[in-house]
C-alpha cells in the first residue's frame, strides 16, 4: 500500500476490537480502537479514519446514535461505515442503516472476510445514491 489507510474500529468488545485492529495491521493498514461511540467519535474527529466498522450494539449510545452524530459532521458526510451485528435487523434499522449510508455485516467474521470487506467498503463510492442492497447484505 503506497499511502497507509486509516481504520477505526469501534466495539464494546474490546478483545474483538484489537483482534480485528490485529488482522487490519498485519494486511498493512493503520488501525485506531474504541470502545464506546463517545470515544469513537471524539477519535473520528481527531484523526479522520478512511473508514469506520462500527458494532451496532453498544451501551449508552448505539451504533445507530453515533452514525447520526458522525453524518451530521461536514468532514464525515461520506466517510465510509461498515456496521457490524451479532444481532438481527428488522427491515426499518436495516432501511434507516442504509439512509445512513453504511454496509451491513455480520458476526462472526472471520480474518480474510474482514479483510474483503474492508477492501470492499473502501472501493465503494460513497458520493452517490444510497443503495438499499448494501444494508441487506450479510456475510455467510
Amino acid at each position: 500500500m503506497p499511502q497507509t489507510i486509516t481504520i477505526l474500529i469501534i466495539d464494546d468488545n474490546v478483545n474483538l476490537a484489537q483482534g480485528f485492529a490485529q488482522v487490519l495491521k498485519t494486511a498493512g493498514y493503520a488501525a485506531l480502537t474504541a470502545y464506546t461511540a463517545e470515544d469513537g467519535l471524539r477519535l473520528a474527529q481527531l484523526q479522520c479514519p478512511d473508514a469506520i466498522i462500527l458494532d451496532i450494539r453498544m451501551p449508552f449510545v448505539n451504533g445507530v446514535g453515533f452514525l447520526y452524530r458522525l453524518r451530521a459532521l461536514a468532514a464525515h458526510r461520506h466517510t465510509p461505515v461498515m456496521v457490524l451485528t451479532g444481532a438481527s435487523v428488522n427491515e426499518e434499522m436495516r432501511a434507516e442503516l442504509c439512509d445512513l449510508r453504511t454496509l451491513l455485516r455480520f458476526k462472526p467474521l472471520g480474518m480474510s472476510e474482514l479483510l474483503a470487506e474492508t477492501r470492499a467498503l473502501l472501493a465503494r463510492d460513497w458520493t452517490g445514491p444510497a443503495d438499499r442492497t448494501d444494508a441487506s447484505s450479510s456475510v455467510a
